[in-house]
């Protein structure tokens, strides 16, 4: 039998504007095609098929939203699309789609559900296990992982600029905690914030929103970080984003994308509360302004001439220091 780990719960967990915060969770996976992915999730879960093709199926579940399952390959999402449906194409696509499979990963993408309700999404990680899907270890090139997308509690500059500072201050911790994949510390698609980001973050006061964005797209006009706030700053400037970051694939939503974890769903001692629980660490030290002071004042105390800041050292003063606040 699987084994349970409970979510924990953010002090946060209502929005400015009285609705309750959602939690968005991506995973990245292998073992399956997409049509068993399909019957797997629909068998844990219920729901409705929506959109179906040979890259892409779409399942409406009435309590929850819509779970989007596909090969995150672009080139068949696109053949796919375009496709006639001749008969020919079809079966041409369907074999493609099967290739793909064994090559690149199947990918669930869950709706956004309220952040007190995330224990609804366990029976779909356990059935998917069962049925065979391998994540992280399964692959040296792919680097498969979860994504957590949180939304933010407010579209504000002080709060922004805090969850920018907990996260940054962590970042390194975050990477021993969450015991990130070597082929995915070493892949480009989940790199930290540069030290002297960070520097600057823990340097300053109360920056205004239009400090927040000049500074974040300049020193991570990227999709590729391990917190990826170009969705969010869509949200709140997509014209400003775009000229910096012209990419189509950043999409405008109000949360937070983070893409550290590893996907250890082959792992029966492994759930998605284990990726949320570390994350977690960000979200009540967001909350914790005079500690954000402290950790901050520290971690420029801590740099050096040359060298800047020693990393295993600030990890190690940093796991100290949650166990005393009691974080974790």
């Amino acid at each position: 039998m699987d084994q349970k780990v409970t979510f924990k719960k953010p002090s946060v967990t209502i929005k400015g504007d009285g609705n309750s915060r959602r939690v968005g969770f991506e995973l990245e996976f292998s073992g399956l095609t997409l049509d068993e992915t399909v019957d797997t999730v629909q068998s844990s879960l219920g729901g409705n098929l929506g959109v179906n093709n040979a890259a892409e199926q779409l399942i409406h579940v009435a309590s929850m939203g819509d779970f989007n399952v596909e090969i995150d390959w672009d080139f068949l999402k696109r053949t796919a699309k375009a496709s006639n449906h001749s008969e020919k194409d079809d079966e041409w696509i369907k074999q493609l789609s099967k290739v793909a499979s064994a090559l690149v990963p199947v990918e669930v993408v869950c709706p956004p559900i309220p952040i007190t309700s995330l224990n609804l999404l366990e029976p779909m990680v356990s059935r998917l296990r069962r049925a065979g899907a391998v994540g992280t270890e399964e692959s040296l090139i792919a680097a498969y992982g979860v994504h957590i997308n949180t939304e933010i509690p407010n579209l504000d500059a002080e709060t922004l600029f805090a969850y920018l500072r907990s996260f940054s201050l962590l970042q390194w911790w975050l990477v021993e905690a969450h015991h990130v994949n070597t082929s995915r510390k070493i892949s480009p698609y989940i790199d930290l914030y540069p030290e002297s980001y960070v520097k600057l973050l823990a340097s300053q006061t109360s920056p205004t929103m239009d400090k927040i964005f000049d500074d974040y797209l300049e020193y991570n006009a990227s999709r590729n970080r391990a917190l990826d706030l170009l969705p969010l700053l869509a949200e709140i400037d997509k014209q400003r984003v775009f000229n910096k970051v012209d990419d189509p694939k950043i999409k405008s939503r109000p949360a937070f994308h983070y893409r550290l974890p590893n996907c250890n769903i082959e792992h029966r001692d492994w759930s998605l509360a284990q990726s949320w629980n570390i994350w977690w660490v960000v979200e009540q030290l967001a909350q914790r302004p005079d500690d954000l002071e402290e950790l901050s004042s520290a971690f420029l105390d801590a740099g050096q001439p040359l060298i800047g800041v020693i990393r295993n050292k600030w990890v190690k003063y940093l796991d100290q220091w949650l166990k005393d606040h009691e974080l974790v």
